[in-house]
């Protein structure tokens, strides 16, 4: 993270150095109505944007942006706006890979690498990561490790989980490896984040446990 980076609205609040945020949602229409402000001034301010979406989640994405008045069609072929899909960006092969997905987002990080944009803003639909527990082990692995990475750039970087797709246990994992959070459509820094040389221990002796117990 540079210093001095320019605070970036969101919810309700401002980002500062902090910009890996776990936001918490209850339905699409609360996701779309907290993330749209951010998304459109992100344009407007002229940093590229990045969104991980679910794959049949496209052409609506691309609607609501529309109807906020962003010109999506200008913004992809500017190479603005970059849209993927969820299982083309994390499950390639079928699999999640950790050290693939973090060469990813170093290459995305900060305009794309390119330096034609100042930052990016990154917004990561998560839900695929709740159609198998072991994807859920890895990416909280993964979210954990990923911090080391954004907290040398500026940009912004918003991983969105729909509350009704995870349990319990997981929103408390996936909230301790983010340093701030939205919850109830307000962004505050995370009480609960826990620094990843700490978590990435606990995982590991988790896991030793499980293999114990089996």
């Amino acid at each position: 993270m540079k210093k001095g980076a320019a605070p970036i609205s969101l919810a309700g609040s401002q980002l500062g150095n902090t910009r890996h945020v776990c936001a918490l949602f209850n339905s699409e229409e609360e996701e779309y109505r907290v993330l749209l402000p951010f998304i459109k001034d992100g344009f407007t301010c002229g940093d590229k944007a990045v969104h991980v979406v679910n794959p049949n989640q496209r052409d609506d994405h691309l609607q609501r942006l529309a109807a906020v008045g962003i010109d999506t069609a200008a913004a992809q072929r500017a190479g603005q706006l970059e849209i993927l899909a969820s299982t083309d960006a994390y499950l390639r092969d079928g699999r999640f890979d950790q050290d693939r997905m973090l060469q990813v987002f170093e290459q995305l990080a900060s305009g794309n690498a390119n330096h034609v944009f100042p930052l990016s803003r990154i917004v990561c639909r998560m839900d695929w990561a709740a159609e198998r527990p072991t994807h859920v082990d890895e990416l909280i692995e993964f979210e954990s490790r990923v911090n080391d990475l954004w907290n040398r750039h500026d940009d912004a970087v918003i991983c969105t989980y729909h509350l009704s797709r995870f349990s319990g246990d997981t929103v408390i994992d996936i909230m301790r490896t983010h340093p701030a959070v939205i919850v109830g459509g307000i962004l505050q820094q995370n009480p609960f984040y826990v620094p990843p040389e700490q978590f990435l221990r606990e995982v590991r002796e988790r896991r030793s446990q499980r293999t114990i117990e089996s």
